[in-house]
């Protein structure tokens, strides 16, 4: 099994990946500010770091995932205002919305899931050490940062401080200099605040992640308090940029030893974008595709890439998934052996080479291909058939698709109540035939067909999908 190599974001180019301490990984991604429902790009960020953490554990790490909430913002605080609804109520609701998604996207569960506003007193007491090296300092809307007190600001994201998005929305004179940056907000009107020493208001976004890195994660007395931070490419500069500085000077260490960020996402060309109203929901598009359709689609670009989102492409790719799903029917209900071993070696290795899952899916594609025609060739090879369930099964395991039954997959779509009709009418199909009354069986049946279903009798019992 090859070395997994990741492309580092600061390095600008792929280098081996090597752990703080043997076989531990630990891992913090930025999670979403939590004032509305997920879109497209959190599902992209969500696959491209799930399919991490399961390329880590099948390389034998004990993997500690960390993903955070914001639920404390300016966004936030506006939708607060406009509804009349309770900081509680509404990240609540979006945190939850949010897990329901990732669920259906087939992620495996954070490790942590830190909240901000659960969080207050370990940033608050960063701001002060940082105000006692004199990093940071107070004036009339706030504490600042000051960005020339650390010689090294700007080497994570290779840009130059000056004139920044920052600077410009945080424009204010009394600042040290243009592109300081708030680490604590002062209390304004029909605003949230919290007290701190230094006055009553809230932190600012970039401390958030500081500050839950150094209580719930660091290692203490090295030189990286962990082992990979990662992120869309949106973060790297001014977020991740402003959280390694504000690391950096208090704590006198490095924040990661890797940096890893995956591409945006593009809607038919476009940038996603509220203004331009294309933020794709997730919770829309799922009504029409599954979660798994949709996990399979956005990992057939690598996660560097930018991905350009359209609905022919969606379709396309939902065929190949039904191709796996497919041969997943041919040997439904049967046992399971080993993984083949070849195919195994074969994804790891694409996988471990920074996650390339273009060169893993089409390794899946001509495994399948090769099993259909095993299958139709040598129909009674039952060794074959129970080393293709296990190989399905480590297919799941390592990109997390083809985790649906192989029947139910192909239900997509019906309707709860269409469902229980579908069941009702193979239950009186099984009945008469009990009782022998083929011609009422075979009547059922054509009732069941003109529903759009097909069934098929098998040794596990009467299973059914959409033709």
């Amino acid at each position: 099994m090859a070395q997994l190599t990741i492309f580092d974001s600061v390095k600008k180019e792929k280098v081996p990946f090597e752990p703080i301490k043997e076989k531990e990984v630990k891992v913090y991604v930025c999670g979403p500010t939590v004032y509305d429902d997920s879109h497209l790009g959190h599902a992209r960020s969500a696959i491209a770091f799930d399919l991490l953490h399961r390329v880590l554990k099948a390389d034998g790490y004990n993997v500690t995932m960390t993903k955070n909430f914001t639920d404390i913002d300016d966004k936030i605080i506006k939708k607060m205002n406009e509804s009349n609804r309770s900081l509680e109520d509404i990240t609540t609701e979006y945190i939850n919305a949010y897990k329901k998604d990732m669920q259906s996207l087939n992620i495996l569960p954070n490790t942590l899931e830190p909240k901000a506003t659960q969080n207050l007193q370990i940033m608050i007491d960063m701001i002060e050490d940082l105000m006692k090296k004199d990093v940071a300092y107070k004036i009339s809307d706030g504490v600042y940062f000051d960005v020339s007190k650390d010689s090294q600001y700007g080497t994570l994201s290779h840009r130059a401080s000056d004139g920044n998005s920052i600077a410009r929305v945080e424009s204010n004179e009394e600042k040290r200099n243009p592109s300081d940056f708030a680490l604590w907000k002062f209390e304004k009107t029909n605003d949230v605040a919290f007290d701190s020493p230094f006055g009553r208001g809230r932190p600012g976004w970039h401390i958030e992640c500081s500050a839950m890195i150094n209580k719930h994660l660091a290692y203490k007395d090295e030189p990286y308090q962990i082992d990979i931070h990662g992120g869309g490419a949106d973060l790297l500069f001014p977020h991740h940029e402003n959280e390694a500085a504000q690391t950096r000077c208090s704590t006198n260490a490095s924040l990661a030893k890797y940096w890893m960020h995956n591409g945006f996402v593009t809607i038919n060309g476009e940038k996603m974008s509220k203004s331009l109203d294309n933020s794709f929901f997730l919770k829309d598009i799922l009504k029409s595709y599954s979660g798994e359709v949709v996990r399979f689609y956005l990992l057939t670009a690598q996660y560097r890439a930018n991905f350009n989102f359209n609905e022919e492409d969606l379709i396309s790719s939902k065929k190949r998934l039904d191709k796996l799903y497919r041969v997943k029917k041919r040997v439904y209900g049967l046992g399971k052996s080993s993984v083949n071993k070849e195919f195994k070696s074969d994804l790891l290795d694409a996988l471990n080479d920074d996650l390339n899952t273009p060169k893993a899916i089409s390794i899946v594609d001509e495994y399948i291909n090769k099993a259909n025609e095993t299958l139709d060739k040598e129909p009674k090879n039952k060794n074959f058939k129970k080393e293709l369930v296990s190989t399905l099964e480590f297919i799941n395991e390592l990109l997390g698709i083809g985790f649906e039954d192989a029947y139910k997959y192909f239900q997509f779509g019906i309707s709860k109540k269409e469902i229980e009709n579908i069941e009702n009418l193979i239950s009186q199909r099984n009945e008469a035939k009990k009782e022998k009354d083929f011609e009422t069986a075979d009547k059922i049946r054509n009732e069941i067909t003109k529903l759009g279903i097909s069934i098929m009798d098998t040794p596990n019992g009467v299973v059914w999908e959409k033709l």
